[in-house]
């Protein structure tokens, strides 16, 4: 397992800030990797989701994306099956209620590892998920979805309530870059997704946009404001400083107009927040 530096005692993933990137169900992994390498500078996390694909083609991508990760510095985690996480050396999982136990995963992963909890509408989950030792808090979903109008369905005071377990907040659910900021300004330290992002017509300009947001965040925080899940001392891998080890990138000076940057409506993949982060 391939660890991140953390400060003290804190839980790995702390000070994680900005885009969480989701992978597209991608049957092809050469595609895959192009499409991933084209946005991958402009992520805090990227989590390898693949719904449709056989578990050999599963393990495939999943190892394909680790050297892609770790050259642009962003830690990759595996959707729903941290034995696989395990196997691959990756940095972490993230589980759903289905995906089994958290103090399992963690058991197997070792306390290096970044593990994320799907909490959905639900607080007393998150704070089970905590004890249980989850690196991360996911919400959602906060917008409708058009594939799963029955989604749960999560609000924004979710996001500011669980900010007494201390730990990062991922918000999900068919978010773009002109709803997300109430969310982040709720507290969400992550936004994920997916289809905003790989099924935008230009999907570099959606990510950056969707870093605005947090960028646009910090600028309105007091000064020394740290961040949920951050030591007051510890300096956050956020959203304006991009990924460890990778180069600058270019950001907005300011903000685009809808018609530049505006993504594809997210689709269940990254809406219902059901079985995912």
């Amino acid at each position: 397992m391939n660890s991140h530096s953390h400060h003290g005692n804190a839980r790995p993933g702390q000070g994680l800030r900005g885009l969480y990137l989701l992978t597209p169900d991608e049957g092809s992994t050469a595609r895959l990797l192009v499409r991933v390498r084209a946005v991958i500078g402009q992520a805090a996390l990227l989590q390898y989701r693949n719904k449709t694909a056989s578990a050999a083609l599963r393990r495939e991508q999943a190892c394909a994306l680790l050297p892609l990760c770790r050259e642009a510095g962003v830690p990759l985690l595996v959707n729903d099956d941290w034995r696989l996480a395990a196997d691959i050396g990756a940095d972490g999982a993230h589980l759903g209620e289905d995906d089994g136990a958290l103090r399992d995963a963690r058991a197997a992963l070792g306390a290096a590892a970044i593990l994320g909890a799907s909490c959905y509408d639900d607080i007393a989950r998150a704070e089970a998920a905590a004890a249980a030792g989850a690196s991360y808090l996911a919400f959602g979903a906060f917008f409708p979805s058009p594939t799963k109008p029955h989604a749960r369905r999560a609000t924004p005071r979710l996001l500011s309530d669980s900010a007494r377990f201390g730990l990062p907040r991922v918000a999900i659910g068919g978010i773009t870059p002109d709803n997300a900021r109430p969310l982040v300004a709720a507290g969400a330290d992550l936004l994920a997704v997916i289809s905003g992002v790989f099924d935008a017509p230009d999907p570099v300009a959606a990510a950056q946009a969707y870093r605005a947001c947090f960028i646009e965040d910090a600028h309105s925080r007091p000064v020394g404001a740290p961040q949920a899940g951050q030591a007051g001392s510890d300096v956050a891998r956020d959203a304006t400083a991009g990924p460890k080890h990778s180069p600058p990138r270019p950001l907005p000076q300011e903000q685009e107009s809808p018609q530049e940057h505006q993504a594809a409506p997210a689709r269940a993949d990254a809406e219902d927040g059901e079985d995912h982060a």
